[in-house]
């Protein structure tokens, strides 16, 4: 369910202040909106083809009911389109189904990976092989509201770079996913130089331009949510309420969302180096001070026997915080080693387009 729009850029994005200005700094910045996007409306083009970037693994039980309800869903809302499936590993029947329905439906392209490299690598391949104008990447489930699309060329056509989708309801997610996504925004924003929307995926519009600096970004260990803020440009967003899944299960489990998460912070903020470098500091001011004490304690009134529970206790934390600073540094050390052997993000087995399957121009990217 659609709930309205809520205008609001990312977070990094303050417009200017101009000190001469006679204008209020409220009036100022829309101003200075405004002429941004009006100056994008003129560059629009009358009529764009849209981009759905789709990655699917083992999804062969929901690709009829997706292929059924969004292509008639464009059509009648008079959008030229493009369907961009990229297939990252699938085991089941997934490839298999789509090449079927790729025989009737001419306006899908299949990006076939040559394994699984997981959603972010895959939702890189279909970016990288997207033709539009604008492109919308978007879960195969119908979550992502297919409906939803028209308010967001709506917004594009006002001159937004950006439009994404806000969850302002979630029902059909447990409580727990719900409260642990709540506290990974709110964390990652306070962490992070580099602001993302609260509740809000991957679902999205993104406009050419935009998409091609994305393109430019080179990072092996890829957290699209960031790398779209990072990005900026002026955004909106469009309030709606997720829906239940149309087909299938989810392949996340609590344990990769938490991998995921801590994929995130690691890669866009260094504040967990630098807090365990102030606890460095904290427990070496306390050493000191507490060192200074027993030289005190020792000339004033002789020297105790010393307590061997405290001495363990001491030894036992010492060594916890040395482990688990030295977790983190590996963290960051193992992704820069992923970084620096510059392996390809994704590796493309073939491009199934039209009944006709042709390599890819390049199949490493």
């Amino acid at each position: 369910m659609i709930l309205g729009s809520t205008e609001a850029n990312y977070p990094s994005q303050n417009c200017p202040v101009v000190p001469e200005s006679v204008l209020p700094p409220s009036r100022r910045c829309s101003s200075t909106l405004e002429r941004q996007l009006a100056a994008q409306r003129a560059r629009r083009p009358a009529d764009p083809l849209l981009s759905l970037v789709v990655p699917v693994f083992n999804e062969e039980e929901s690709i009829d009911i997706f292929l059924d309800t969004v292509p008639a869903l464009m059509e009648r809302d008079g959008l030229r389109f493009e369907i961009v499936f990229v297939n990252d590993g699938s085991r089941d029947n997934t490839l298999a189904h789509l090449l079927d329905r790729g025989v009737s439906e001419r306006r899908m392209r299949i990006v076939n990976l040559s394994r699984n490299f997981g959603k972010e690598a895959a939702l890189t391949a279909g970016i990288d092989h997207a033709r539009g104008d604008v492109i919308v990447p978007m879960d195969i489930d119908l979550q992502d509201p297919p409906e939803l699309i028209e308010p967001f060329m709506a917004r594009w056509r006002e001159g937004y770079d950006v439009v994404y989708g806000v969850r302002t309801q979630r029902p059909w997610d447990t409580a727990a996913k719900r409260l642990s996504a709540g506290w990974f925004y709110r964390i990652f924003n306070s962490l992070s130089p580099v602001r993302i929307p609260e509740h809000v995926g991957d679902f999205r519009l993104v406009d050419r331009r935009a998409v091609e600096v994305l393109r430019q970004l080179p990072e092996r260990n890829r957290f699209m949510k960031g790398l779209f803020a990072w990005v900026g440009f002026n955004a909106v967003g469009v309030p709606y309420e997720r829906p239940q899944r149309a087909a299938g299960a989810s392949k996340f489990n609590l344990w990769r969302l938490w991998n995921f998460a801590l994929d995130g912070v690691v890669s866009f903020s260094t504040a967990p180096l630098r807090a365990w470098f102030y606890v460095g500091v904290v427990i070496a001011a306390i050493a000191v001070l507490y060192a200074l004490f027993i030289v005190t304690r020792v000339l004033l009134f002789g020297i105790d026997t010393p307590g061997y529970a405290s001495l363990l206790i001491a030894v036992l934390l010492m060594g916890a915080i040395q482990l688990l600073s030295l977790g983190i540094i590996g963290e960051y050390l193992g992704r820069l080693f992923l970084e620096v052997k510059s392996r390809p993000i994704y590796v493309v087995e073939g491009i199934y387009e039209d009944g006709e399957v042709r390599p890819p121009p390049s199949s490493l990217s």
